[in-house]
């Protein structure tokens, strides 16, 4: 699988794949990556607010309001743990969570096998949208950066497509890390973390 990126001055992405050694529906997130799950748990990355508006500026580049309900899904991710609403769905999401809500960057995760490919990052264009749950619910995408596959946009920083959402029987994933240039070295040691997460959950991560 190959996976294009197209040119952007701001973005900088971390793309990796894993494989489970279980199908999803058999693998409950253990206790500890439970405990990620708060805002208060120790881990080795924080978050910061220059992390925030750099985010935003990045979401924000190529016209996409990044506001309101439209905000960075690691900003969602921070109000739902400090309210204590940040529960297990899976140990992919829980991973992708927990990993998200200490580096402050947005990250998606989809299902290999759902994702069509050719894989692409790039900006959506006027009149793109999605739906992102089960109810229906659309996300106007114009100007966001997003992941393509060959149906066209399927994940980004702010609200997942539902058709490449992870499952019960889901054994193969994509990750990408949302991180920004202006951010140092924060998007590698993200991904450095999260692939940690992944490996001691027993999965195989590996490059795109």
């Amino acid at each position: 699988m190959t996976l294009s990126i197209d040119p952007h001055p701001l973005l900088d992405a971390g793309v990796f794949t894993a494989v489970f050694p279980k199908p999803l529906g058999e693998l409950p997130s253990p206790d500890w990556l439970d405990e990620l799950l708060s805002a208060g748990a120790q881990a080795p990355i924080s978050r910061e607010e220059s992390v925030r508006a750099a985010v935003r500026d990045l979401l924000r580049h190529g016209g996409y309001k990044p506001t309101g309900r439209g905000k960075p899904s690691a900003e969602y991710l921070v109000g739902a743990a400090a309210d204590d609403r940040l529960g297990s769905i899976n140990a992919a999401v829980d991973a992708c969570n927990a990993v998200s809500l200490h580096s402050g960057l947005p990250i998606s995760v989809v299902d290999l096998d759902r994702a069509k490919p050719p894989l692409r990052l790039g900006l959506a264009q006027a009149g793109s949208k999605y739906v992102f749950n089960q109810s229906g619910q659309e996300i106007d995408l114009e100007g966001l950066l997003c992941l393509f596959d060959a149906e066209g946009p399927c994940a980004n920083g702010v609200k997942d497509c539902q058709r490449t959402k992870t499952h019960a029987g889901t054994t193969k994933t994509l990750s990408v890390v949302w991180g920004s240039k202006s951010l140092g070295d924060r998007t590698i040691r993200t991904v450095a973390w999260y692939r940690e997460v992944l490996e001691k959950l027993g999965c195989q991560t590996g490059a795109p």
